[in-house]
C-alpha cells in the first residue's frame, strides 16, 4: 500500500489523480478516498492526504524528484550542510532546504487541517506517512511534526530511498518520537548514502534515524534470491546499505518492482481537466494549487 501511493503522487494529472481514476491509480489500491491534493508549483512540491480502506488509515504521500532533474539534484546533495537548528533542540542540526520545504510552505497548514477534517469525518484514524526521493525527506518532518502534535501512536513513517536529514543529535530525538519508522534503501540507490556520512566529524555530520530495511538481490547460479534485511537501529547499520557503494540511480527509482518517475517530460508539470466538477474546492494562491475533493472550512489548525 505505502509503494503505491507513493507510486501514485508523482501523477501530473491532478484531475484524474483526485477522482482515483489515473492509470496508476485503478487496481491498485481499490476504494481509496482522496481528501485533497496540495501543489507548490514554483517548489515543484506535491503531496495529497486521502483516506485508505484495508489497513483503515489516513494516508500522507509526498513526491519526490523528477526523473529528469534527479541527477542535478544528487550532485547538489554532495554539498548540502547543517544549516539549522531543529526548533527546541539546541544540538539537533538539519539541512534548511529540506526542513523549510515543509515547514516554511503551503504544505504544512494544508496537511495538518486536512488530518484535522478527515477526523471529524472519519474518526481519529492512524496516520501513515510516506514520500520516495526528496519526498521521504519531506514526509520525516510531517512524521516528527504530527507526532509531536498528536502522539507517536497515531503516526507511522515509510519512506523510500530517502536522503539523510540531520545529524546524529536529530536522528536520536527523531527514533524516540517516531518510533513507528520504516527507512527503506535498494540494493545501490546512491541518494540514500547523501548527504554524505563522516563519522568522525561527529554532531557535524549528517546521520540516518532507524530503521532501514534493505532491499537487496543475491544470485547463486541460475537462482536470483530477493532479501529484505532489516537493519539495526542505529542508522547508520554497516552491513546494510552502507556496505555497498551507492551510486546507482536507476535503483533509487525503482522500488518493490515500481518505478518511481513523473509521468511528464518537463521538470514540474501539472495538468488540470477543464471541467471542475470533480472537486468540491479549488484554490490558487501564492504559487500553490489545491484540489480538495469536499469542501472543506478554513478554519485554523487546531489540536483535536
Amino acid at each position: 500500500m505505502a509503494c503505491l501511493n507513493e507510486f501514485q503522487v508523482y501523477t501530473s494529472d491532478l484531475t484524474s489523480l483526485l477522482k482515483w481514476t489515473c492509470p496508476r491509480c485503478e487496481g491498485h489500491t481499490k476504494g481509496f478516498q482522496m481528501i485533497e491534493i496540495i501543489v507548490d508549483v514554483e517548489k515543484c512540491l506535491q503531496a495529497f492526504v486521502g483516506v485508505a480502506p484495508d489497513p483503515r488509515s489516513i494516508i500522507i504521500a509526498f513526491r519526490g524528484t523528477q526523473e529528469h532533474s534527479a541527477s542535478n539534484w544528487i550532485e547538489d546533495l554532495f554539498w548540502k550542510q547543517l544549516d539549522v537548528t531543529y526548533p527546541g533542540m539546541p544540538d539537533a542540526m538539519v539541512h534548511h532546504g529540506f526542513y523549510s520545504a515543509y515547514y516554511n510552505t503551503t504544505l504544512r497548514h494544508e496537511i495538518l487541517k486536512s488530518v484535522q477534517w478527515a477526523w471529524k469525518t472519519y474518526g481519529r484514524l492512524p496516520i501513515n506517512v510516506v514520500g520516495h526521493s526528496m519526498g521521504g525527506a519531506l514526509a520525516s518532518f510531517c512524521a516528527l511534526d504530527l507526532s509531536v502534535k498528536w502522539g507517536s501512536h497515531k503516526v507511522q513513517l515509510i519512506t523510500f530511498g530517502q536522503p539523510r536529514v540531520g545529524n546524529p543529535a536529530f536522528a536520536e530525538y527523531f527514533n524516540e518520537q517516531v518510533p513507528r519508522t520504516i527507512r527503506v534503501t535498494h540494493e545501490n540507490d546512491i541518494v540514500p548514502h547523501l548527504p554524505p556520512y563522516f563519522y568522525y566529524l561527529g554532531e557535524w555530520t549528517y546521520h540516518h534515524f532507524a530503521r532501514e530495511v534493505w532491499l537487496r538481490e543475491t544470485i547463486v547460479g541460475n537462482v536470483v534470491t530477493r532479501n529484505e534485511t532489516v537493519c539495526d537501529c542505529s542508522g547508520e547499520d554497516p552491513t546494510c546499505s552502507r556496505s555497498v557503494y551507492g551510486r546507482s540511480v536507476a535503483d533509487h527509482l525503482e522500488y518493490y518492482g515500481v518505478n518511481l518517475h513523473a509521468d511528464s517530460r518537463g521538470t514540474c508539470q501539472f495538468v488540470i481537466g477543464a471541467s471542475n466538477s470533480a472537486y468540491g474546492d479549488i484554490l490558487q494562491f501564492d504559487g500553490t494549487i489545491i484540489l480538495s475533493r469536499y469542501p472543506q472550512k478554513r478554519y485554523p489548525v487546531e489540536s483535536i
